[in-house]
């Protein structure tokens, strides 16, 4: 197989790790904490974890640890969407049991979930794993979005588990996945077994974070491979000095990506989708926070400009939150009659009978593409597929008929060309930066350090991270200390919270006091490629969130 010249020398990268995990494999010893409880709902989650609640936080200490040498059978899951770093806690995980004991296995199950009920797993060799160090991507087992929920399915696992002989199974993922791992951790102690669950933070959406989980892997690389090419977006509109350029991010719940990459980029407008949701912006107000600063440039001749827009953005919008519950439970509802409907306009005709009066005119209102979006094809959940809504298509449309009336009126008499973008896939599989392979890598040896030790029902946990790699402190943390009941497919259901922006936190904060500037004043930073070779304050610098949070916290 042919390889560039970049991937040959990431392959020779060695991964820097925390002292404490550096050393002789017998001397990483544990230090437990008190015993912990979840962030709410502690009666209802004692009750539904009743092997697994309460456990306490795990640090790793120089100590003796005579169990970290035994033979070991584990597994290994990627669960969910791509982000940068995957395969190095693959990496960390078969070098940690490695070192522990040459003689121990690590299988890795095709698909994701669904391999691991299906039994489609593979051993994982020194060379196999050689080709994949340091590089982008879950191709080397590959993922998937199967969740292990019904009786069948938990029972499937425990039959492969008990087939391969496994000690231990890792799952890779976000909230979702390692609330399906604190399950099913509970549900092999209930079934009397040994088989022990361990899981690690992942998603680019930066939303599977608290005091001892500072970021979830993939985040770092993806908001950086965002940033650049928002950077020469940036760099590109102020050398033509003609287009204002709206682009759409990933985000649907959280806007951690949209915050970054404006702290890194500076763009002239960014919406964060909490502060829309939390001062009930509508759809009308945020045209006119757009159109205000398209026209105070333009009387500065600056025709031009940068949006970022979370694309989650459109279900925190007040109206657009109750038009989209409406169409869900609409066509739901009418699954038979509205698959009989010939097309969109026969669509449309249709659900101007039954939408509430509010909801029917801001539909009508929409433009017929976005309109389109909104009943196209359902996700598994019967709700509208929100990552394919083209918001900046929505933005624009009317930000351009906002602006006409304002041309009429003689208030403006800029010139105003927009151009769409969305970045998404771009930013799942690159090449991850230093700071994600070194803490992937980290993660996926604390994962072998945490089943070697016994334990099970933890999330791997690396903490300290704006310190270099070597200080840095490993450990674990209990699933259900970050839980809580959220209802789910109309019952209540243990889940992990999910992290959003919050409002008072130091890097929104920090936005907020120089958007207005940005706003008028062009004051683009072009932050460039991710660079992987030079001097540490160049390569190895964690995301502008997190020295933020963390100076603000004092630590």
């Amino acid at each position: 197989m042919e390889i560039s010249a970049l991937q040959k020398f990431r392959y020779a990268y060695k991964p820097k790790l925390p002292a404490g995990l550096a050393g002789e494999i017998t001397e990483i010893a544990l230090e437990l904490g008190a015993p912990t409880e979840s962030v709410s709902d502690q009666g209802e989650l004692r009750e539904l974890f009743k092997h697994t609640y309460g456990k306490p936080l795990v640090t790793f200490v120089t100590g003796k640890n005579e169990k970290i040498q035994k033979k070991l059978t584990v597994g290994v899951i990627l669960s969910g969407g791509q982000a940068p770093g995957g395969h190095n806690v693959i990496a960390g995980l078969f070098d940690g049991l490695k070192k522990g004991n040459t003689d121990s296995k690590l299988y890795g199950f095709l698909g994701g979930p669904g391999g691991f009920t299906d039994n489609k797993a593979l051993e994982i060799t020194g060379d196999f794993i050689d080709h994949y160090r340091n590089t982008g991507g879950f191709d080397m087992i590959g993922s998937g979005r199967t969740k292990i929920e019904t009786p069948e399915q938990f029972a499937a696992a425990l039959e492969t588990a008990k087939k391969l002989n496994l000690d231990a199974v890792v799952i890779i993922g976000g909230d979702d996945s390692n609330t399906n791992a604190a399950l099913l951790a509970e549900y092999f102690l209930s079934q009397g077994s040994a088989v022990q669950v361990i899981g690690c933070p992942k998603t680019i959406d930066g939303d599977l974070k608290n005091q001892y989980i500072e970021a979830s892997f993939g985040f770092d690389t993806a908001v950086k491979t965002y940033s650049e090419l928002i950077g020469n977006i940036a760099r590109d509109a102020n050398s033509a000095k003609k287009y204002w350029h709206f682009i759409r991010l990933m985000g649907r719940s959280a806007s951690h990506i949209a915050l970054e990459c404006a702290l890194q980029t500076q763009p002239n407008i960014c919406l964060i989708s909490e502060e829309v949701e939390a001062k009930n912006f509508s759809l009308g107000r945020i045209v006119d926070q757009i159109c205000d600063a398209v026209v105070k440039r333009a009387e500065n001749k600056e025709n031009f400009g940068v949006v970022l827009i979370p694309e989650g953005v459109v279900e925190f919008i007040p109206e657009m939150k109750k038009l989209i519950a409406e169409l869900n439970d609409v066509i739901a509802v009418n699954a038979e009659t509205f698959a009989t409907l010939g097309g969109f306009e026969d669509q449309r005709a249709w659900l101007a009978g039954i939408l509430s009066p509010g909801s029917h005119s801001l539909f009508q209102s929409l433009p017929g593409e976005i309109a389109q979006q909104l009943i196209m094809d359902r996700d598994p959940h019967g709700n509208v597929q929100v990552s394919r809504i083209e918001t900046e298509k929505l933005l624009i449309s009317m930000v351009e008929k906002k602006l006409s009336k304002l041309k009429k009126a003689g208030t403006y008499g800029g010139k105003f060309s927009a151009l769409g973008h969305f970045f998404g896939y771009e930013g799942r599989c690159a090449f991850p930066s230093n700071f994600d392979a070194d803490y992937c890598y980290t993660l996926g040896f604390s994962a072998f350090v945490l089943i070697a030790s016994g334990l099970t029902g933890y999330l791997s946990s690396v903490r300290n991270l704006t310190a270099p790699a070597d200080q840095w402190t490993a450990g674990g943390v209990p699933l259900t200390m970050m839980m809580n009941m959220e209802h789910r497919k109309g019952s209540k259901k243990p889940v992990i919270k999910k992290a959003l922006v919050e409002l008072e936190g130091a890097p929104f904060k920090t936005f907020v006091e120089a958007r207005d500037t940005w706003a008028v004043k062009t004051s683009f930073v072009f932050p460039g490629a991710i660079q992987y070779y030079g001097p540490p304050e160049l390569c190895d610098q964690p995301t502008k969130t997190l020295r933020l949070e963390h100076r603000a916290e004092g630590r």
